[in-house]
This record gives structure tokens, sequence and C-alpha cells, in this order.
């Protein structure tokens, strides 16, 4: 499962199934699917890994959209339950093709769900901008309009990271009312500018302290790189950002190349004048203190716009839950708790933050209570 959820002890999985097949049997498709996640395909967790999937087939596509076509790819099973999903993935570079999206997709697809994975462009080259939730409503209506998709006309809207909060943004919107069935926002946010004030300090919006993840302070830098240097130095400061950024996404599945990627984003530091090169000093030097002050003076002007933030949008009417890791240092998990206390007024939200995932992808080792807590999430989830 997307974000950190790597390693869950079978004793535990073990007597949940117990408890699922004696007590409640419809928690097996929410297990199923958590096992999958996990990735635990030995013994008995291989069987229960694959109870009720099915095959499905994979083609990449083009899904209309007012800013252009978008690429895309349909994961069909061959016998589809619920309602199809339209996911999208955070901020990254690799877009649809980014790992652990397609693994997410894949174990959905298994479980037969028909599951979209747009590709807004503005994602892949680390901006947050006005025009992702309008992609993410666009490709949902065009999902929702494939009757032999979604017999029904409705659609679920899964968005990973900022993708999260942004999938509520569309969820809410007029052009797709009664198009929605519910929508999970996996460690997203609800108020752009609050995340972002958070990563400049550390500060929370409790007052406690928290170490803010590096990456999330690079990417506001790229965002706002126009306030910051002169015109000629911005495109070179952000290419040498990007570098950086992909040498970071690498250190999951490949630290050669991502050594090799880091070693280039030092050497565009050396080509780039002042102010540009001290701002990449602080980049591949991750120097969150250093960065921080520098941009939060921008950081309002950069979220202002109310369709960035699902507090200051149209909320929407039906279910929403809300999944996060609850040492998240990206997004902290404070944004979720926040969030469901102004839908709540609104709609269903359901509310979990767990030790299980988290972006610094640690893993944990696994508590009933904690597995349990997800297995749950996931059934009601699956059910709407």
């Amino acid at each position: 499962m997307r974000r950190g959820l790597r390693i869950l002890a079978s004793v535990v999985l073990g007597g949940i199934l117990v408890a699922a097949l004696i007590f409640v049997p419809r928690y097996l498709r929410g297990l199923s699917l958590v096992v999958r996640a996990a990735g635990m395909q030995e013994g008995w967790a291989q069987g229960l890994a694959r109870w009720q999937t099915v095959e499905f087939e994979i083609s990449d596509l083009q899904v209309p959209s007012r800013h252009g076509p978008l690429r895309a790819r349909l994961y069909r099973p061959r016998e589809a339950r619920g309602h199809p999903v339209v996911l999208t993935s955070g901020v990254h570079a690799d877009g649809i093709d980014e790992p652990r999206l397609v693994k997410l997709a894949k174990d959905l697809a298994t479980g037969g769900q028909v599951v979209l994975t747009p590709e807004p462009v503005d994602l892949l080259r680390y901006e947050i901008t006005p025009r992702l939730p309008d992609m993410i409503e666009d490709a949902a209506t065009w999902l929702s309009a494939q009757r032999e998709l979604a017999p029904d006309g409705k659609v679920s809207l899964f968005g990973i990271s900022f993708s999260g909060g942004l999938s509520i943004v569309a969820a809410g919107r007029p052009g797709l009312k009664d198009k929605v069935a519910a929508t999970l926002s996996l460690g997203g946010h609800g108020e752009l500018l609050r995340v972002l004030s958070f990563l400049c300090t550390g500060v929370l919006p409790n007052g406690q302290h928290l170490q803010p993840h590096d990456y999330g302070v690079v990417v506001i830098l790229l965002n706002v790189a126009d306030r910051l240097v002169p015109p000629e130095q911005v495109e070179p400061l952000r290419a040498a950002i990007r570098t950086f950024l992909r040498a970071s996404h690498l250190t999951l599945r490949d630290m050669k190349r991502a050594e090799e990627n880091f070693e280039e984003a030092r050497r565009m530091q050396a080509r780039l004048p002042a102010p540009a090169a001290g701002l990449m000093g602080y980049v591949n030097t991750r120097d969150v203190a250093a960065l921080g002050p520098l941009l939060l003076p921008h950081v309002r002007a950069f979220a202002a716009e109310p369709s960035l933030s699902p507090e200051r949008s149209p909320p929407p009417s039906t279910p929403v839950y809300l999944l996060h890791g609850a040492d998240d240092t990206v997004i902290p998990a404070i944004e979720a708790s926040i969030l469901a206390q102004a839908l709540r007024p609104h709609t269903r939200v359901h509310l979990l933050p767990t030790p299980l995932i988290t972006h610094a992808e640690v893993d944990r080792s696994a508590r009933f209570k904690d597995v349990w807590g997800l297995v749950s999430f996931w059934t009601q989830l699956l059910e709407e």
C-alpha cells in the first residue's frame, strides 16, 4: 500500500483472519487487500491474498481534459465489482509509472475494482497548481460516462498525498454532483497554507514542533523559485531541484542511480550563479532550517487559490475517507483531523491515523489494533 506499509506481522494478520472468518466474513475483502498491499505472498497469506481475486487487463489511453488530453492507464478486471476508481498519484515525476502507484492500482484491480490512473502533467513537474483539481474532475467525468465501466454513472476518487486533498476539492464540484460514490485522501491536506507553513517552520497547528521532511520543503522551493531568483535563473534552478527530487525517489529502488543523480544535482549547483547556487546548496545539504525562513514569506501567495485547499472549497456531500500516517513529516497527520472536523457537518467522514503508513517509508511492526483498524477502514471504503 502507498507510503510505507511494508511489514505486517504474520501472527497478527493470522489472528485477524480467524476473527474475520468466525465473526465478520464481510471483512475478508478488506483483509485480502491489506495482505496484498503488504506484499505477503507466502503460506496462508498467499491464499488470503488471492481470496475472490480476478484477472485484469491493463491499457494505456488518453482522457480528455479542459487543459489538454491526459495520459492515463486503465486497469480493467474481467469480473468487476464495486465502483470504478480514479486513482491520482502524489507529486512525482514518474506519474502513472510510479511503482507504488502501480502496485496499489494492481492490488485494487486484483480485487475486482476498475481503476483509472490519470496523469495530471503538473504533478510530473512537481508543481501544485489550480489546474490539478480540474484535471481530476475531468478524468472522473470521463470515467463516469463510460457505462461499460461505471454502470450507474458513479466513480470513487482516490488521491495520494497532495492529490488526496485535491480529489476532495474535485468531489465537491457541481460538475460531479451525483457522480461520486466516495473519496479517499491518503496522506492528503486540508489547508495548503497550513501545510506549507509547517514545512517552513516545523510548527504544527497545535503549537507542537515536528521536524519537517526536506522533500516537502524542496517542493515548495521549486514552486516559488520565481519569487526568489532573477528570471533568467528560475528554470536552471528548477531543473537542478527536479534532479535532486528524482534522486530522492530512486533511493527507494536503485541506490546506484540515486547517487548518480545526487552527484548531477551537485554539479548543476556548481554551474548556477548566486543566489540560485546558494539555494541549491541548501537543497543538496538538506538544510531545512536555512530554507524554511526564506520560503515562509512566499507561501501565502502561493497557496492563496481556494481550489488548492478542500477546507476553502465547496465540500462533497458523499462519504470522505481520510487515511493518514501517524508520523507523517511531509503532510502531518493533524491535517486529517482538522479536515475531518471541517467536513463532518456536510458529509459522513471516516478518519484513520495509523502508524502503518508514513511519508518516510519507514517499516513498522504491526499491532493487532492497528492492522484491524486498517482492515476495517478498507472494508468500509470498498463497500461504498
